[in-house]
């Protein structure tokens, strides 16, 4: 496994980052069983450290306690693993017969969430991160979460100004924290690439975390001038979210949402291109969206997630698996991706 310096942060990590929405029940609660092996096959498949990314929005921080849990079952030295910890989502009592927060989307949780995106709610989230992980672990990367989606519940532009003053209060705190050693480096993940551009423009970033924006499928010209200046400025590049959401190698959701086969069309005609090619090459459709998603140099490394222990080593072996240059050169062709695609 290829390891990269994560900017200017002074990490290296392997290029997979484990996601954990799966340990905080998200569509399907899993035993405690296969979660401890999901946790096991994160320390298998390549040298330490491993880099986990969770935030307390999975589950209510179910996710959070399920790995502090874990890595002492596994008696995993604090060492060896790299957390990340997206900040903005704070568990409080379960007082309804369902959780508030994205309903239908997590099953069988006992606590219900609240969003808290200001100066003095993002501290109240670090802390109560950190006591979910419990003993012998705290999270290195830190990073306010999804804050597109809080600024695009801004019902006007004053409050959308109100809202974006709320983010920048937050990162204010976060690099309190940064500064009196409690945490290594400050980041923003959000799949609106866009918005991580407006903050990064203002706010002092170590690493930014693309979501459903450079994918295969969707990779414009101004998104990689972004991701160059990035790695100009020596600032770190995640990738995530590189399947659309699944749809691109067969899951019913784009975009996280359904799409309908009159109206999108048009995405629809791609995937049925995009698998037939890689039926003809033998190719994994699944490694060819991750190895696209790698190949911009900037990007340090990609963020897989698996509710399966097995496709643990199955997402490694995707991230280490070369593809030879004929599969890029028709894919071109056919107009899968850009014909000026300069990477591959």
């Amino acid at each position: 496994m290829k390891f990269r310096k994560l900017g200017h942060t002074g990490l290296e990590i392997p290029r997979i980052i484990y996601g954990t929405s799966c340990l905080g029940n998200l569509y399907e609660a899993l035993s405690e069983e296969t979660k401890l092996a999901i946790s096991r096959e994160w320390f298998a498949h390549h040298a330490p450290p491993a880099v986990i990314d969770t935030a307390g929005k999975y589950g209510a921080g179910l996710a959070l306690e399920m790995i502090g849990r874990n890595l002492r079952q596994l008696e995993m030295p604090s060492d060896r693993v790299i957390i990340s910890n997206k900040l903005g989502w704070k568990r409080v009592p379960l007082i309804t017969p369902e959780p508030t927060f994205e309903p239908g989307a997590w099953a069988e949780l006992e606590y219900d969430a609240v969003q808290r995106i200001s100066r003095d709610g993002i501290l109240e989230c670090w802390e109560q991160g950190c006591e979910l992980l419990g003993d012998g672990y705290q999270p290195q990367l830190l990073s306010v979460h999804d804050p597109d989606e809080y600024l695009a519940a801004a019902i006007s532009p004053a409050d959308r100004q109100k809202r974006f003053d709320d983010i920048i209060a937050a990162y204010g705190a976060l690099h309190e924290l940064k500064r009196k050693g409690e945490t290594q480096a400050i980041g923003v993940g959000s799949k609106d690439w866009r918005l991580i551009a407006e903050l990064e423009s203002v706010v002092e970033l170590d690493w930014v975390m693309f979501a459903n924006s450079l994918t295969i499928y969707r990779h414009p010209p101004d998104l990689l001038d972004f991701v160059n200046r990035l790695e100009e400025q020596n600032v770190g590049v995640i990738n995530s979210a590189v399947f659309n959401a699944g749809f691109l190698i067969g899951g019913k959701f784009f975009d996280y949402r359904l799409p309908d086969r009159r109206n999108d069309r048009e995405i629809f005609a791609w995937r049925e291109k995009f698998l037939e090619l890689c039926q003809r090459h033998e190719i994994v459709p699944a490694t060819a969206c991750i190895q696209f998603g790698l190949s911009p140099p900037g990007v340090a490394a990609i963020a897989l997630n698996t509710s399966e222990p097995r496709r643990v080593a199955e997402n490694v072996a995707a991230v280490e698996t070369f593809i030879e240059a004929p599969f890029w050169d028709e894919a071109k062709q056919i107009g899968l991706i850009a014909a000026d695609y300069p990477y591959l």
